[in-house]
């Protein structure tokens, strides 16, 4: 008589497979027109001993010249340009979260000590809330814009805006 178990186990790793986080892909375009890529992978165990357990989680980093380079600020929307105004000026800023610490948890930007890089709100016209698109600027004083980075889809990707 065979045990009807065994057909259940082989689908313990595939339930619990598509539970795992899946893959994310981030892409920075840097003002020395490279392009960095940030794959992290997560692969799950297989077998009798660590069915359905995280066996790796690798992030790799790869790096390639891109034509596209850095985004000009006079590219960036009217409201971006503004803002990048109001950065060199100190402010006055529209939203209260204006130069708070962007933490860059997803490591989407080059790394820096904590409290490196400061977000700002770009006013998208139409949207009620702060909506998706933002400017990460980093260093010391609050008004430097010479590594300055803009994202239109909320850290998803990144421009690298030139001095």
């Amino acid at each position: 008589m065979k045990p009807a178990r065994p057909a259940l186990l082989l689908l313990i790793p595939l339930l619990l497979g598509a539970c795992a986080a899946p893959d994310d892909d981030a892409t920075v375009i840097r003002s020395d027109s490279t392009r960095v890529t940030t794959r992290t992978t997560v692969t799950t165990g297989s077998g009798p001993t660590n069915a359905g357990t995280v066996s790796q989680r690798q992030t790799t980093t790869t790096q390639q010249q891109t034509t596209r380079g850095a985004l000009p600020v006079s590219a960036l929307p009217r409201e971006g340009q503004q803002v990048m105004r109001q950065i060199a000026q100190g402010g006055p800023f529209r939203y209260a979260k204006d130069g708070s610490t962007f933490g860059n948890r997803e490591r989407r930007l080059p790394r820096q000590p904590g409290g490196y890089y400061r977000e700002y709100t770009v006013p998208t016209p139409g949207e009620t809330d702060r909506g998706a698109r933002r400017i990460i600027c980093g260093g010391q004083p609050d008004t430097r814009t010479d590594d300055c980075y803009y994202t239109a889809d909320h850290y998803r990707t990144f421009r690298s805006l030139q001095p």
